[in-house]
Protein backbone atom coordinates (compact mmCIF):
# COMPACT_ATOMS: atom_id res chain seq x y z
CA UNK A 1 0.00 0.00 0.00
CA UNK A 2 2.78 2.31 0.91
CA UNK A 3 4.00 2.09 -2.75
CA UNK A 4 1.15 3.35 -4.13
CA UNK A 5 1.31 6.41 -1.96
CA UNK A 6 5.10 7.19 -1.96
CA UNK A 7 4.60 9.57 -4.94
CA UNK A 8 1.53 10.89 -3.96
CA UNK A 9 1.76 14.54 -2.26
CA UNK A 10 -0.56 15.69 -0.14
CA UNK A 11 -1.14 19.35 1.32
CA UNK A 12 -2.57 19.84 4.80
CA UNK A 13 -4.37 22.62 6.32
CA UNK A 14 -3.07 23.21 9.21
CA UNK A 15 -4.30 25.43 11.95
CA UNK A 16 -1.45 25.06 14.85
CA UNK A 17 -4.06 22.96 16.46
CA UNK A 18 -3.27 18.84 17.45
CA UNK A 19 -6.28 18.14 14.84
CA UNK A 20 -4.63 18.99 11.98
CA UNK A 21 -1.05 18.11 13.17
CA UNK A 22 -2.21 14.81 14.36
CA UNK A 23 -3.54 14.58 10.43
CA UNK A 24 -0.20 15.59 8.61
CA UNK A 25 1.95 12.84 11.00
CA UNK A 26 -0.73 10.21 10.07
CA UNK A 27 -0.28 10.66 6.95
CA UNK A 28 3.52 11.10 6.57
CA UNK A 29 3.70 7.67 8.53
CA UNK A 30 1.01 6.21 5.83
CA UNK A 31 3.99 6.71 2.98
CA UNK A 32 2.42 10.14 1.28
CA UNK A 33 4.77 13.14 0.67
CA UNK A 34 3.10 15.92 2.90
CA UNK A 35 3.47 19.37 2.50
CA UNK A 36 1.84 21.97 5.19
CA UNK A 37 0.14 25.12 4.73
CA UNK A 38 -1.04 27.61 6.91
CA UNK A 39 -4.22 29.28 5.94
CA UNK A 40 -3.70 33.39 7.20
CA UNK A 41 -5.79 35.97 7.55
CA UNK A 42 -4.01 39.77 7.99
CA UNK A 43 -7.37 41.07 9.25
CA UNK A 44 -7.33 43.18 12.32
CA UNK A 45 -10.08 43.40 15.04
CA UNK A 46 -10.87 47.71 16.34
CA UNK A 47 -8.42 46.18 19.32
CA UNK A 48 -5.43 45.41 16.94
CA UNK A 49 -5.84 41.69 17.59
CA UNK A 50 -5.98 38.71 14.56
CA UNK A 51 -8.19 36.61 14.24
CA UNK A 52 -7.24 33.31 16.67
CA UNK A 53 -7.01 31.00 13.82
CA UNK A 54 -4.02 32.77 12.15
CA UNK A 55 -2.31 34.88 15.67
CA UNK A 56 1.78 34.56 15.99
CA UNK A 57 1.26 31.18 18.48
CA UNK A 58 -0.97 29.45 16.06
CA UNK A 59 1.49 30.25 12.59
CA UNK A 60 4.10 29.38 15.60
CA UNK A 61 2.73 25.95 16.42
CA UNK A 62 2.26 25.11 13.12
CA UNK A 63 5.95 25.65 12.20
CA UNK A 64 7.06 24.05 14.76
CA UNK A 65 4.80 20.93 13.94
CA UNK A 66 5.87 20.98 10.34
CA UNK A 67 9.92 20.68 11.69
CA UNK A 68 9.35 18.30 14.10
CA UNK A 69 8.09 16.30 11.31
CA UNK A 70 10.99 17.52 8.90
CA UNK A 71 8.32 18.56 5.82
CA UNK A 72 7.98 21.90 4.14
CA UNK A 73 5.56 24.73 5.42
CA UNK A 74 4.04 27.55 4.13
CA UNK A 75 1.34 30.61 5.15
CA UNK A 76 -0.89 31.49 2.69
CA UNK A 77 -2.82 35.53 3.13
CA UNK A 78 -6.28 34.37 2.83
CA UNK A 79 -7.34 37.66 3.45
CA UNK A 80 -9.42 39.03 1.25
CA UNK A 81 -11.36 35.83 0.66
CA UNK A 82 -12.11 35.99 4.25
CA UNK A 83 -13.58 39.30 4.29
CA UNK A 84 -15.59 38.92 1.08
CA UNK A 85 -16.88 35.47 1.50
CA UNK A 86 -17.33 35.24 5.18
CA UNK A 87 -17.68 38.31 7.25
CA UNK A 88 -19.47 40.00 4.64
CA UNK A 89 -22.00 37.79 4.56
CA UNK A 90 -22.00 37.27 8.49
CA UNK A 91 -22.47 41.03 8.81
CA UNK A 92 -25.48 40.78 5.79
CA UNK A 93 -27.10 37.95 8.10
CA UNK A 94 -27.34 39.22 11.23
CA UNK A 95 -28.74 42.66 9.91
CA UNK A 96 -31.68 40.25 8.21
CA UNK A 97 -32.54 38.81 11.22
CA UNK A 98 -30.90 35.82 10.66
CA UNK A 99 -28.23 33.56 12.53
CA UNK A 100 -25.75 32.87 9.91
CA UNK A 101 -22.81 29.68 10.21
CA UNK A 102 -19.53 30.93 9.12
CA UNK A 103 -17.59 28.00 9.14
CA UNK A 104 -20.21 26.41 6.96
CA UNK A 105 -18.92 29.15 4.39
CA UNK A 106 -15.61 29.49 5.73
CA UNK A 107 -15.09 25.47 4.44
CA UNK A 108 -17.07 25.91 1.26
CA UNK A 109 -15.17 28.89 -0.34
CA UNK A 110 -11.58 28.95 1.43
CA UNK A 111 -10.43 25.43 2.68
CA UNK A 112 -12.36 23.23 0.18
CA UNK A 113 -12.54 26.48 -2.47
CA UNK A 114 -9.72 28.77 -2.89
CA UNK A 115 -7.11 26.84 -0.89
CA UNK A 116 -7.96 22.77 -2.58
CA UNK A 117 -7.84 25.22 -5.61
CA UNK A 118 -4.52 26.21 -5.22
CA UNK A 119 -2.81 23.22 -4.14
CA UNK A 120 -3.67 21.20 -7.04
CA UNK A 121 -2.16 24.42 -8.99
CA UNK A 122 1.12 23.82 -6.35
CA UNK A 123 1.15 19.96 -7.51
CA UNK A 124 -0.85 18.19 -5.00
CA UNK A 125 -3.05 15.18 -5.56
CA UNK A 126 -4.78 15.85 -2.24
CA UNK A 127 -5.67 18.38 0.62
CA UNK A 128 -6.11 17.18 3.84
CA UNK A 129 -7.67 18.61 7.05
CA UNK A 130 -7.96 17.56 10.55
CA UNK A 131 -11.90 17.73 10.60
CA UNK A 132 -13.36 14.27 12.30
CA UNK A 133 -15.65 13.19 9.03
CA UNK A 134 -14.88 10.37 6.51
CA UNK A 135 -14.77 9.98 2.50
CA UNK A 136 -15.21 6.65 1.16
CA UNK A 137 -15.31 4.86 -2.51
CA UNK A 138 -18.86 3.19 -2.65
CA UNK A 139 -18.74 -0.06 -3.55
CA UNK A 140 -22.20 -0.49 -5.41
CA UNK A 141 -21.96 3.13 -6.23
CA UNK A 142 -20.09 4.95 -8.72
CA UNK A 143 -17.90 7.76 -7.04
CA UNK A 144 -17.11 8.76 -3.47
CA UNK A 145 -19.14 9.66 -0.14
CA UNK A 146 -19.18 11.82 2.39
CA UNK A 147 -19.78 10.20 5.92
CA UNK A 148 -19.96 11.28 9.39
CA UNK A 149 -17.09 10.54 11.65
CA UNK A 150 -17.29 6.94 13.56
CA UNK A 151 -17.06 8.40 16.69
CA UNK A 152 -19.97 10.32 16.44
CA UNK A 153 -19.79 12.34 19.35
CA UNK A 154 -16.85 14.49 17.65
CA UNK A 155 -19.02 14.17 14.40
CA UNK A 156 -17.75 17.63 11.97
CA UNK A 157 -19.39 16.44 8.93
CA UNK A 158 -22.34 19.24 9.37
CA UNK A 159 -19.68 21.65 8.45
CA UNK A 160 -18.81 20.28 5.51
CA UNK A 161 -22.02 20.17 3.32
CA UNK A 162 -21.15 22.52 0.70
CA UNK A 163 -18.38 20.37 -0.57
CA UNK A 164 -18.20 19.42 -4.48
CA UNK A 165 -18.87 16.15 -5.56
CA UNK A 166 -16.31 16.54 -7.86
CA UNK A 167 -13.85 17.43 -5.43
CA UNK A 168 -14.41 14.10 -2.65
CA UNK A 169 -11.83 12.02 -4.42
CA UNK A 170 -9.24 14.81 -3.43
CA UNK A 171 -9.65 15.37 -0.32
CA UNK A 172 -8.65 13.15 2.58
CA UNK A 173 -9.82 13.17 6.34
CA UNK A 174 -7.28 11.09 7.99
CA UNK A 175 -9.19 11.60 11.69
CA UNK A 176 -12.26 10.12 10.64
CA UNK A 177 -11.81 6.74 12.43
CA UNK A 178 -10.51 8.46 15.72
CA UNK A 179 -11.37 9.45 19.38
CA UNK A 180 -10.00 13.31 20.22
CA UNK A 181 -8.07 10.97 23.62
CA UNK A 182 -7.04 9.35 20.63
CA UNK A 183 -5.68 11.88 18.56
CA UNK A 184 -3.63 13.33 21.65
CA UNK A 185 -2.17 9.84 22.51
CA UNK A 186 -0.91 10.07 18.76
CA UNK A 187 0.16 14.03 19.25
CA UNK A 188 2.21 12.66 22.01
CA UNK A 189 3.41 9.63 20.45
CA UNK A 190 4.49 11.62 17.47
CA UNK A 191 6.53 13.82 20.18
CA UNK A 192 4.29 17.58 18.60
CA UNK A 193 4.46 20.46 20.97
CA UNK A 194 0.99 20.89 20.90
CA UNK A 195 -0.14 17.58 22.35
CA UNK A 196 -2.35 19.32 24.81
CA UNK A 197 -3.28 22.55 23.38
CA UNK A 198 -7.00 23.66 24.33
CA UNK A 199 -9.70 23.28 21.48
CA UNK A 200 -11.42 26.47 20.46
CA UNK A 201 -15.05 26.89 20.47
CA UNK A 202 -15.70 30.17 19.55
CA UNK A 203 -15.22 31.63 15.81
CA UNK A 204 -12.26 32.86 14.61
CA UNK A 205 -12.77 35.64 13.69
CA UNK A 206 -14.84 37.23 16.47
CA UNK A 207 -12.74 38.99 19.39
CA UNK A 208 -13.14 38.11 23.15
CA UNK A 209 -15.47 41.29 23.55
CA UNK A 210 -18.28 39.19 21.50
CA UNK A 211 -19.80 38.92 18.37
CA UNK A 212 -22.67 41.99 19.36
CA UNK A 213 -19.66 44.32 20.10
CA UNK A 214 -17.94 42.67 16.59
CA UNK A 215 -20.65 43.81 14.68
CA UNK A 216 -21.18 47.12 16.44
CA UNK A 217 -17.41 48.67 15.25
CA UNK A 218 -17.83 47.44 11.84
CA UNK A 219 -21.20 48.41 10.92
CA UNK A 220 -21.89 51.28 13.62
CA UNK A 221 -24.63 51.58 15.86
CA UNK A 222 -26.86 52.91 13.72
CA UNK A 223 -27.09 49.73 12.00
CA UNK A 224 -29.24 48.24 14.78
CA UNK A 225 -32.08 50.53 15.20
CA UNK A 226 -34.27 50.22 18.05
CA UNK A 227 -38.06 48.47 17.42
CA UNK A 228 -40.99 46.94 19.05
CA UNK A 229 -41.09 43.49 20.60
CA UNK A 230 -44.42 42.10 20.32
CA UNK A 231 -46.84 39.10 21.08
CA UNK A 232 -49.03 37.12 18.84
CA UNK A 233 -51.82 39.38 18.62
CA UNK A 234 -49.51 42.50 17.86
CA UNK A 235 -49.21 43.46 21.52
CA UNK A 236 -46.07 46.35 22.04
CA UNK A 237 -44.71 44.40 25.39
CA UNK A 238 -41.30 46.16 25.09
CA UNK A 239 -38.46 47.57 22.87
CA UNK A 240 -35.35 45.46 21.48
CA UNK A 241 -31.65 47.20 20.75
CA UNK A 242 -31.68 45.94 17.25
CA UNK A 243 -32.81 42.16 15.53
CA UNK A 244 -29.17 41.92 14.91
CA UNK A 245 -28.45 40.83 18.89
CA UNK A 246 -31.32 38.02 18.94
CA UNK A 247 -31.92 34.61 17.90
CA UNK A 248 -34.89 32.26 17.54
CA UNK A 249 -35.33 30.91 20.91
CA UNK A 250 -33.85 33.32 23.11
CA UNK A 251 -35.40 33.70 26.37
CA UNK A 252 -32.84 35.41 28.38
CA UNK A 253 -31.66 39.34 28.21
CA UNK A 254 -35.41 40.41 26.45
CA UNK A 255 -35.62 43.11 28.74
CA UNK A 256 -39.19 42.17 29.06
CA UNK A 257 -41.01 41.32 32.47
CA UNK A 258 -44.38 39.09 31.45
CA UNK A 259 -44.20 37.36 34.67
CA UNK A 260 -44.24 33.73 32.28
CA UNK A 261 -41.42 32.20 29.90
CA UNK A 262 -41.08 33.84 26.81
CA UNK A 263 -39.25 33.19 23.95
CA UNK A 264 -38.19 34.92 20.94
CA UNK A 265 -40.06 32.89 17.89
CA UNK A 266 -40.15 35.43 15.29
CA UNK A 267 -37.70 38.03 13.97
CA UNK A 268 -38.85 40.51 11.18
CA UNK A 269 -36.37 42.57 9.50
CA UNK A 270 -38.76 44.57 6.85
CA UNK A 271 -40.60 45.84 10.15
CA UNK A 272 -37.46 45.25 12.79
CA UNK A 273 -40.06 43.73 15.10
CA UNK A 274 -39.01 40.90 17.65
CA UNK A 275 -42.43 38.21 18.29
CA UNK A 276 -42.24 36.73 21.74
CA UNK A 277 -44.63 33.45 22.82
CA UNK A 278 -44.76 30.64 24.91
CA UNK A 279 -42.10 27.85 24.30
CA UNK A 280 -45.02 25.73 21.89
CA UNK A 281 -44.55 28.85 19.50
CA UNK A 282 -41.02 27.65 18.54
CA UNK A 283 -42.12 24.49 17.24
CA UNK A 284 -42.27 23.94 13.22
CA UNK A 285 -43.84 21.62 11.10
CA UNK A 286 -41.03 21.80 8.26
CA UNK A 287 -39.00 24.47 6.83
CA UNK A 288 -37.50 25.95 3.33
CA UNK A 289 -33.75 25.42 2.43
CA UNK A 290 -32.11 27.25 0.00
CA UNK A 291 -28.34 27.14 -1.34
CA UNK A 292 -28.67 23.30 -1.58
CA UNK A 293 -25.89 21.24 -2.45
CA UNK A 294 -25.69 17.73 -2.87
CA UNK A 295 -22.40 16.26 -2.33
CA UNK A 296 -23.19 12.27 -1.75
CA UNK A 297 -26.10 12.13 -4.52
CA UNK A 298 -27.36 13.54 -7.21
CA UNK A 299 -30.14 16.27 -6.64
CA UNK A 300 -33.08 14.41 -6.07
CA UNK A 301 -35.95 14.27 -8.22
CA UNK A 302 -38.74 12.76 -5.94
CA UNK A 303 -39.24 12.94 -2.13
CA UNK A 304 -37.19 11.32 -0.57
CA UNK A 305 -36.65 10.44 3.25
CA UNK A 306 -34.01 11.29 5.38
CA UNK A 307 -32.50 12.30 8.62
CA UNK A 308 -32.28 15.60 9.16
CA UNK A 309 -30.19 18.24 11.54
CA UNK A 310 -31.47 21.83 11.61
CA UNK A 311 -28.03 22.87 13.71
CA UNK A 312 -24.79 21.41 14.81
CA UNK A 313 -25.73 19.79 18.13
CA UNK A 314 -29.21 18.64 17.09
CA UNK A 315 -29.79 15.50 16.86
CA UNK A 316 -30.54 13.71 13.74
CA UNK A 317 -34.56 13.53 13.02
CA UNK A 318 -36.49 11.66 10.73
CA UNK A 319 -38.01 13.94 7.74
CA UNK A 320 -39.56 13.72 3.88
CA UNK A 321 -37.09 16.28 1.63
CA UNK A 322 -38.58 17.43 -1.89
CA UNK A 323 -36.46 19.83 -3.97
CA UNK A 324 -37.57 21.67 -6.64
CA UNK A 325 -35.99 24.73 -8.39
CA UNK A 326 -33.30 25.04 -6.24
CA UNK A 327 -35.45 25.13 -3.31
CA UNK A 328 -35.93 22.26 -0.32
CA UNK A 329 -38.72 21.63 1.23
CA UNK A 330 -38.50 19.72 4.50
CA UNK A 331 -41.33 18.14 6.39
CA UNK A 332 -40.52 16.57 9.48
CA UNK A 333 -42.11 13.21 11.22
CA UNK A 334 -42.52 15.21 14.37
CA UNK A 335 -42.66 19.27 15.22
CA UNK A 336 -39.05 20.27 15.95
CA UNK A 337 -38.15 23.82 17.96
CA UNK A 338 -36.01 26.93 17.04
CA UNK A 339 -35.95 26.72 13.50
CA UNK A 340 -33.60 29.25 12.80
CA UNK A 341 -32.55 31.23 9.21
CA UNK A 342 -29.53 31.39 8.14
CA UNK A 343 -28.52 28.16 9.94
CA UNK A 344 -27.98 25.18 7.66
CA UNK A 345 -30.36 22.17 7.46
CA UNK A 346 -28.01 18.67 6.46
CA UNK A 347 -29.53 15.59 5.55
CA UNK A 348 -28.18 12.49 6.07
CA UNK A 349 -29.16 8.63 5.15
CA UNK A 350 -28.13 7.24 8.24
CA UNK A 351 -24.01 8.09 8.60
CA UNK A 352 -24.22 9.12 4.80
CA UNK A 353 -24.41 13.04 4.17
CA UNK A 354 -26.84 13.78 1.48
CA UNK A 355 -26.38 17.08 1.24
CA UNK A 356 -27.78 20.57 2.55
CA UNK A 357 -28.47 23.83 2.54
CA UNK A 358 -29.51 27.10 4.15
CA UNK A 359 -32.43 27.38 6.35
CA UNK A 360 -34.82 29.99 4.81
CA UNK A 361 -37.72 29.80 6.73
CA UNK A 362 -39.61 27.79 9.16
CA UNK A 363 -43.17 26.12 7.93
CA UNK A 364 -45.48 25.79 10.95
CA UNK A 365 -48.84 24.96 11.20
CA UNK A 366 -51.70 27.60 13.53
CA UNK A 367 -54.27 26.47 15.84
CA UNK A 368 -56.74 26.49 12.86
CA UNK A 369 -54.97 24.26 10.78
CA UNK A 370 -53.11 26.45 8.37
CA UNK A 371 -49.90 26.39 6.91
CA UNK A 372 -47.70 28.91 7.30
CA UNK A 373 -44.41 29.64 5.46
CA UNK A 374 -42.73 31.42 8.92
CA UNK A 375 -43.61 31.94 12.06
CA UNK A 376 -47.16 33.48 11.62
CA UNK A 377 -46.81 37.03 13.99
Amino acid sequence: MLRLRKNKKVFVAMSGGVDSSVAAALLQAQGYEVVGVTMCFNTSFADGKRPSCCGVDAIQDAKAVAQTLHIPHYVLNFSQDLQKKVIDDFFQEYIQGRTPNPCVRCNQYLKFGTLLNKVKALGADYLATGHYARIERRRFHQGFALKKSIQGTKDQSYFLYQIQQKDLPSILFPLGSLTKERVRALARKYGLRNAQKKESQDICFIPDSGYQKFLKDHLGPQAFAPGPIKDAQGKVLGQHQGIAFYTIGQRDGLGVALGKPAYVYNMEAATNTLYLGPKESLYSQGLVARHLNFVSQEYPKKTIEVEVKIRYNHPQVRAHLTCGHGVAEIYFDKPQISVTPGQSAVFYKKDILLGGGIIEKAITIDQKGKQHHGNPP
